[in-house]
């Protein structure tokens, strides 16, 4: 990356600066390839953040199924992190895991887990995984939930007769579209020797020709999860090491510190071959740290998420394009790479986190918003659709971490809290999932990479050419949502 014109004095964030158009010979964005390179099998630059409003195993394996990590989180105790990771590790790559409700389930039941949003559906069966044929009553779209009453039973609005796919009988992504456009419906059970193996609509078995998922050596999506730097953090990584997970972030929100560099030395003395993510740090002086002790990849960024309050309680922290650029050039030198810890709210801000010389980009709450994250859905005195967040160093998050401490401990440990405890985060109608969103950063970061041309990230991080701007320059960006 190199700057158009003056240097910079003074740190900057996204808002500050912009990308430069660049001679280029990619000419599609079909043409870019997005993957991180860091080690991870990450095919796309994107992971949810270990916050336990955002990252759980029904996001996380969306996200894979796409090529982005998921990062559980470090709060979970530890057998429900293992069953978390294994979960993941069981749902399908080739398909969608089908949202399974019984016959008496409630359109109540359902609307707290699906929103009424086209290309989605419910498959409505009664008993427990796995689900033979015979089971099945029939597929309810999502779109049908927005018309029945709350209290009417979905077996009595079923579609019977809703067509399936054997699994055996897909021979392309192309055929799957073809076969659910002609049956014209929105979503069709997958079905493999008599069972349910998961659900397809149009538009996944479209994205399927778009993205490559992200997987471990035995085919199966990959994941991510979180440990904190106290107690035995050797034989914790050891456990999720066990249960699967294919990255450990080893997580403090002051990564450059003892604490950290212990936690990381022991980690890494256990040569479980996995990539070891560590921050969160701001310099590259805490890169050379972290690295020497035994990580690969930083986790970057002190304030600057939506659900964040440390600068505004502490001061400490730094902007965060400036903080990814120095910690990029540090990593690169060390032979480690940087994931950018959020700050991101456009598909722009991730774009130049890439051109500072991130590898991938972390999203906390911009994820939270969607059907897949943590939760149930909400619905404010509107009528509109959210779900909940909060920081994780907020009294909520707190409490627990710490719930298993006695009172008073606990009650100490509240005090100095930190971040916002409970916030509503709407739902986007026209970007409802976690896909949609995927769709729509990507298609924004693909675009950067052709003005820049550059077809990797490798190129890009080489070819970004990254102007200042005023606050002006940042407003004059923004699209005009009404007449003038």
């Amino acid at each position: 990356m190199e700057f158009s014109g003056a240097q910079p004095t003074v740190d900057l964030t996204y808002s500050d600066v912009f990308l430069v158009p660049r001679r280029s010979a990619v000419t599609s964005r079909l043409q870019v390839d997005l993957a991180p390179h860091d080690g991870t099998p990450a095919t796309l630059p994107l992971v949810a953040a270990n916050m336990n409003s955002v990252t759980g195993p029904r996001i996380a394996a969306v996200l894979a199924r796409r090529g982005a990590l998921g990062v559980l989180p470090q709060d979970l105790p530890l057998q429900e992190l293992d069953a978390a990771i294994r979960d993941v590790k069981g749902q399908p790559v080739l398909w969608d895991t089908p949202l399974v409700l019984p016959p008496e389930a409630t359109v109540a039941d359902a609307l707290r887990l699906l929103p009424a949003a086209p290309g989605h559906g419910i498959v409505v069966a009664s008993g427990a995984a796995p689900i033979p044929v015979d089971r099945i009553v029939g597929v309810l779209p999502a779109t049908r939930l927005a018309t029945a009453l709350p209290d009417a039973q979905l077996g009595d609005l079923v579609h019977r007769g809703t067509p399936s796919i054997d699994a055996d009988d897909i021979g392309s992504e192309r055929h799957a579209f073809d076969v659910i456009t002609e049956a014209d419906v929105e979503v069709v059970t997958v079905v493999h020797h008599g069972h349910l193996v998961g659900t397809l609509s149009a538009r996944s078995a479209l994205r399927a020709t778009l993205y490559r998922p992200a997987v471990d050596a035995d085919g199966r999506l990959a994941v991510a999860a979180a440990v904190g730097i106290n107690g035995d953090v050797g034989a914790k990584a050891k456990a999720l090491a066990a249960a699967g997970v294919d990255v450990l972030v080893v997580d403090t929100a002051h990564g450059h510190q003892e604490g950290m560099l212990r936690a990381l030395q022991e980690v890494a003395s256990l040569g479980l071959g996995l990539p070891i993510v560590a921050g969160n740090i701001v310099t590259a002086d805490g890169v050379r740290d972290l690295v020497d002790a035994g990580a690969s990849i930083l986790k970057v960024g002190v304030g600057p998420g939506a659900m964040c309050t440390t600068r505004m309680m502490t001061a400490v922290g730094r902007p965060q394009f400036s903080a990814v650029l120095e910690t990029a050039q540090a990593a690169a030198e060390a032979g480690a790479h940087v994931w950018a810890d959020g700050g991101v709210r456009y598909p722009r801000d991730v774009a130049l986190a890439l051109a500072a010389g991130a590898a991938s980009v972390m999203v906390g709450s911009w994820f939270a918003g969607t059907i897949e994250a943590p939760g149930e859905l909400q619905r404010d005195a509107d009528g509109r659709l959210f779900k909940e967040s909060w920081g994780m160093a907020s009294t909520k998050a707190v409490q627990a971490r710490f719930g298993r401490l006695d009172a008073y401990e606990r009650a100490r440990k509240e005090l100095f809290a930190e971040g916002i405890s409970s916030s509503k985060i709407y739902l986007d109608p026209l970007r409802p999932g976690i896909e949609d969103l995927l769709d729509m950063i990507t298609s924004g970061v693909r675009s950067s990479f052709t003005y820049a041309g550059a077809a990797t990230v490798p190129e890009f991080h080489d070819r970004a050419l990254v102007g200042l701007q005023s606050a002006a320059g940042y407003e004059e960006g923004k699209a005009l949502p009404v007449s003038w």
